[in-house]
C-alpha cells in the first residue's frame, strides 16, 4: 500500500501501483468522471500517470485553467483525427489549445467551408462515443522520423527534426491516428461531450509570410451543453461588439488594399475620438511636470546601433537603404526612447534636473507579419503616448509610482480599469541573444523592479521571455471580446541604455553617473485604446468621449431655424453637435441618431420653438423629457467635464 496526500491535507490510502484516475475514484464516482488531469507533487500529470509513495495529489476539473488546456487539447486531436478520416490526403501541422478554444492547422487542398465544418463535427462526435483511450509513448528520433515520414507528415518530421538533441519524442494513439506531441491529454475521447467548430482561417506555417499558407480550424470545448451554449452566445455577443465590424459600420476607420494591410484610414468620427484622448492625455501629463517633446519619424542606422535595435529589433523596423550600397541608411522608428535620450544629451544635466520626464505623442513603425493584423488592435503605423523618464536611484520607486498612478487614472477614466491584469514581463536567461547587458545587470534590474512592484503591492503574474531586450518591465493586460489577451500599456525599468548612450548627471558628491530610466506609456497605442473602446461600449461611447454629442431635430421645416440657433448654442459651448432638417420623417431621424449611438436627440416643435426648450431623448434609456436649452447645457456639461461614464 502507498500513502498520498490531498489537496485538503488528509491522507489516503491505496494500492501499490495506483494511478491519478484510481485517487480520483476512490473520492468519488462523481469527481472521477468530471476529473480532467492530477497534479503531484505540484506538478501537472495525466489521470494515467502512477502515483508513489509520500505524494501529494489535486484532482484537476475543467473548472481549473491547466484542466481547460488539457481537455481543450485532447479536443484539437479528435478535430484531427476526424479530419484525417475525412480527408485522408491533408497533412498535419500544429494544434494547440487556446484561450476559450483550441485550433488545428492544416494543409489541405480541400477548402474547409461551413458546411465542411458540419461533416467534420459529425466524425468528431464518432469519435467521442468510440471513447478512445489516449496512450503516450515514446520514440528516438530516427524511429519517430521514419513513423512520420510513413504517414507522409512532412510538416511532423520537419518539427522532430528541429527538436534539440536529447529531447524526448513524443507521440499520442487514439483509435488508428497518431499524433507527435508533448501533451498533456485526457484519458479518453469520450469525456468531450460538448465541442463546436467556430470558424476556418488562414495561417502561415510557423507564422512567416515565407511559408505556406495553411487552412486553420478553430473550435471550442466543454464537458457539458449547457456551457458551451452560453458560451456560444457570450461568442455572438462579442461579434456584435467586434470592433473591426462595428468600427466600420459607425464610420469610424477603414482600409484600403492600395494602402496596405496594418495601415488603417481613421475616418472622421475616428478622428475626432482620438483628438479627444490624445488631448485628454497631454493636458493631465502636462499637469504630472512631463515636458512635450517633438521628435524626427526616421533616423541613421547608426542611433539604432547604439540603442541595441539593429542587433535586436531589426526584422520589426522599415529600412530604407542597403548598408552594402548605401552611404547612409535610414529607418523608420519602432519606438521614441533614442530619439528623446538626445533631448537629454542636449545640455550637461546635474541631479537637480532630475528627475527629467519627457512625453510625446509618437507616430510608431513597426513591421508585423501580416498574420498578426486585426482590425486596430494590432497595425503596422500607430500612434502611442509615450514617454522616458530619467532619474536618480532614490527616485525610482516615486517616479515608478506615479507613472502607474497615471495609467491607473487614465485607465478609471476610460472605464477600462476592471478589465486588465498585470505582467511582470522578465527575461529568458536561455536566450541571451535576445537581450543586452549581464547576467548581474538583469538580477539587479530585475530585483529592483519586484521590490517597487510588491512594496506597491501590484497583484502581477511573471511573464518570463517577454522583457524588452534592454530591460524588465510591467504589462498592463487587457483582452479583447474574443478573448485575445494583448498589452495595452507598459511601464519599463531600464539600467543600461543611459551607459551606452553616454548620458550622466552630476551627483551630488560631484561624481558623475547614469540615471535610472523609466519607458512608459499612459494610455498606450491611440488605435489599440479606440478598439477596446469600440468593443466595450458596443459603440455607444460615454458623451465625453462621443464624435458626435447631440444631434438636433426640427419636426417640420417650420422648426429649421430655431433648431440651428440650438444648435450654435451648443456650439458655442463647446459641444460636438450636428442639425438633421432632412425631409424626412422624425421618427425615421431619431432611429437613425440611434442606430449611430449618438448620446443626446433634441427634438423641436412648435410647443418647444415657443418657450425656448426643447425634447430631450437619452440613448441610455430612451425617455424623453421637455427642458430649456440652458437647463441641458448645464446637464451636458456636467456631465462631460467629470468625464463620466
Amino acid at each position: 500500500m502507498i500513502n498520498v496526500t490531498l489537496k485538503d491535507g488528509s491522507k489516503m490510502e491505496l494500492e501499490n501501483g495506483s494511478r491519478v484516475i484510481d485517487a480520483a475514484m476512490k473520492i468519488s464516482e462523481g469527481l472521477a468522471r468530471a476529473s480532467v488531469a492530477g497534479e503531484v507533487n505540484g506538478i501537472a500529470v495525466e489521470l494515467t500517470t502512477t502515483l508513489t509513495d509520500g505524494d501529494t495529489l489535486n484532482i484537476l476539473t475543467f473548472n481549473s485553467d491547466e484542466g481547460k488546456k488539457i481537455f481543450r487539447h485532447t479536443t484539437s486531436h479528435i478535430l484531427a483525427q476526424a479530419v484525417k478520416r475525412l480527408y485522408p490526403e491533408a497533412k498535419l501541422a500544429i494544434g494547440p489549445a487556446i484561450d476559450d478554444g483550441f485550433y488545428y492547422d492544416f494543409d489541405s487542398e480541400v477548402p474547409f467551408t461551413a458546411e465542411t465544418l458540419g461533416k467534420i463535427e459529425e466524425e468528431m462526435k464518432k469519435i467521442v462515443k468510440e471513447k478512445l483511450p489516449l496512450e503516450r509513448f515514446t520514440l528516438p528520433r530516427a524511429e519517430a522520423i521514419k513513423l512520420m515520414q510513413e504517414k507522409d507528415e512532412p510538416y511532423k518530421v520537419q518539427l522532430i527534426e528541429e527538436l534539440p538533441d536529447g529531447e524526448e519524442i513524443s507521440f499520442y494513439r487514439q483509435g488508428e491516428f497518431v499524433d507527435l506531441c508533448a501533451g498533456l491529454h485526457l484519458d479518453t475521447t469520450g469525456k468531450v461531450k460538448a465541442f463546436k467548430l467556430t470558424q476556418v482561417a488562414g495561417a502561415y506555417w510557423k507564422g512567416s509570410e515565407k511559408n505556406k499558407m495553411l487552412q486553420r480550424i478553430y473550435g471550442t470545448s466543454f464537458p457539458d451543453k449547457k456551457e458551451l451554449a452560453a458560451h456560444l452566445e457570450q461568442l455572438e455577443e462579442a461579434r456584435k461588439r467586434d470592433h473591426n465590424k462595428l468600427g466600420r459600420e459607425l464610420e469610424l476607420f477603414t482600409t484600403s488594399e492600395l494602402i496596405g494591410q496594418g495601415l488603417p484610414i481613421i475616418l472622421p468620427k475616428g478622428a475626432k475620438i482620438m483628438q479627444i484622448l490624445q488631448r485628454f492625455v497631454e493636458d493631465e501629463e502636462y499637469k504630472r511636470g512631463w515636458l512635450q517633446t517633438k521628435t524626427p519619424y526616421m533616423a541613421k542606422s547608426d542611433l539604432y546601433k547604439v540603442s541595441g535595435h539593429w542587433d535586436h529589433y531589426q526584422d520589426g523596423m522599415f529600412i530604407m537603404g542597403d548598408e552594402a550600397t548605401d552611404k547612409e541608411v535610414f529607418a523608420l522608428r519602432p519606438m521614441t526612447c533614442p530619439f528623446q535620450y538626445q533631448a537629454y544629451l542636449n545640455r550637461a544635466r546635474s541631479y537637480r534636473d532630475l528627475p527629467l520626464r519627457y512625453n510625446e505623442t509618437s507616430t510608431l513603425f513597426r513591421n508585423e507579419s501580416s498574420g498578426e493584423m486585426h482590425g486596430l488592435i494590432r497595425v503596422r503605423q500607430f500612434t502611442i503616448s509615450e514617454g522616458h523618464l530619467m532619474c536618480t536611484p532614490e527616485q525610482l520607486e516615486d517616479e515608478f509610482r506615479g507613472c502607474l498612478e497615471l495609467a491607473i487614472y487614465m485607465l478609471k477614466t476610460l472605464g477600462l480599469y476592471e478589465d486588465v491584469s498585470y505582467r511582470f514581463s522578465q527575461w529568458d536567461p536561455s536566450d541571451r541573444e535576445k537581450y543586452i547587458g549581464t547576467e548581474e545587470q538583469w538580477d539587479e534590474a530585475q530585483g529592483t523592479m519586484q521590490k517597487i512592484l510588491d512594496h506597491l503591492e501590484i497583484p502581477y503574474k511573471v511573464g518570463v521571455g517577454e522583457a524588452a531586450f534592454y530591460g524588465p518591465k510591467l504589462d498592463i493586460q487587457i483582452k479583447n471580446v474574443f478573448g485575445k489577451e494583448d498589452t495595452l500599456i507598459t511601464i519599463q525599468v531600464d539600467q543600461m541604455l543611459a551607459e551606452k548612450f553616454g548620458m550622466v548627471y552630476t551627483d551630488k558628491d560631484g561624481q558623475k553617473k547614469n540615471p535610472y530610466i523609466i519607458h512608459r506609456t499612459s494610455i498606450g497605442c491611440y488605435e489599440r485604446t479606440m478598439a477596446l473602446l469600440i468593443e466595450k461600449y458596443a459603440g455607444a461611447f460615454p458623451a465625453w468621449l462621443a464624435p458626435t454629442q447631440v444631434i438636433v431635430m426640427p419636426i417640420i421645416d417650420k422648426q429649421a431655424d430655431y433648431c440651428a440657433e440650438v444648435c450654435k448654442k451648443l456650439r458655442d459651448n463647446g459641444f460636438r453637435v450636428e442639425l438633421d432638417d432632412r425631409n424626412e420623417k422624425i421618427g425615421y431621424r431619431i432611429r437613425e441618431a440611434q442606430l449611430e449611438k449618438v448620446p443626446y436627440m433634441l427634438v423641436a416643435g412648435d410647443k418647444e420653438m415657443e418657450n425656448g426648450h426643447i425634447n430631450v431623448r437619452c440613448r441610455k434609456d430612451g425617455e424623453s423629457k421637455d427642458m430649456s436649452v440652458d437647463e441641458f447645457i448645464a446637464m451636458l456639461k456636467e456631465e462631460v467635464e467629470t468625464k463620466r461614464i
